[in-house]
């Protein structure tokens, strides 16, 4: 062989272009920006972490939500012996004035308690407290006396049943009976798929301060007070 023939040959080999596979798209790409905002607006979360849970949950936004509750739970956790000193005061008079709220709710710093966010979650805890009366924020603050009224009346009405029975029995009318008295167990009346904990555990996760419901006032034209109905007006002299 020439030396011609093998150079022609040995170019012709090595003109051949190597071909280099396509790297694979990454999962987020099949996640629409329409999905994470529609995740963001049910949620309040952080766009990438919105992202984030719907890349782990395959665009299951229902799964998708239900990560971010407990991303919002432990980060509550993580944040819970944190002082919160700073807040507002918020205020609710329903139409027609007849009832009104006062809440005290806590961050950690003036910024977060300026903030648009922060604010309208004072808002809707305002609007709970108005609408679903509840009497406690959580449930260790519920006298025993209270509990034990409950206790009796929920064994009243399962008496002859096994004692393992009973004692689940009671257990579950006592959740129901905290769902009902106890803001922070309560459905959120906006949004009957979360509780108002929910709610505060989410708004943690998006401020990244530890955020405390204090304490709430509801007033009712009318209502009795210890007991008592209110005191007549005094007659104009």
């Amino acid at each position: 062989m020439t030396v011609a023939v093998f150079t022609q040959k040995f170019m012709s080999t090595t003109a051949t272009p190597m071909t280099t596979p396509a790297p694979a798209s990454p999962a987020g790409d099949n996640i629409s920006p329409e999905l994470v905002k529609q995740l963001r607006d049910k949620t309040s979360a952080g766009m990438m972490d919105c992202k984030k849970a719907l890349v782990e949950a395959k665009g299951d936004l229902a799964l998708a939500e239900t990560i971010l509750r407990k991303k919002g739970a432990s980060s509550a956790s993580k944040k819970a012996g944190r002082e919160a000193k700073e807040g507002v005061i918020g205020s609710y008079i329903h139409i027609g004035d007849k009832v009104g709220v006062l809440v005290e709710i806590n961050c950690e710093t003036d910024f977060v308690a300026r903030n648009e966010s922060f604010r309208a979650f004072v808002k809707d805890v305002t609007l709970q407290v108005a609408a679903a009366t509840p009497l406690f924020v959580k449930r260790d603050e519920v006298p025993e006396s209270l509990l034990a009224v409950e206790r009796d009346v929920a064994s009243a009405s399962v008496k002859g049943k096994p004692a393992a029975v009973v004692d689940k029995i009671i257990a579950g009318k006592l959740d129901k009976y905290y769902s009902t008295v106890c803001l922070l167990e309560q459905t959120f009346v906006k949004d009957n798929t979360k509780t108002i904990n929910d709610l505060l555990n989410g708004k943690i996760a998006e401020l990244g301060e530890n955020i405390v419901i204090r304490r709430f006032t509801r007033f009712q034209v009318g209502e009795t007070l210890g007991g008592h109905a209110p005191a007549p007006e005094a007659p104009a002299a």
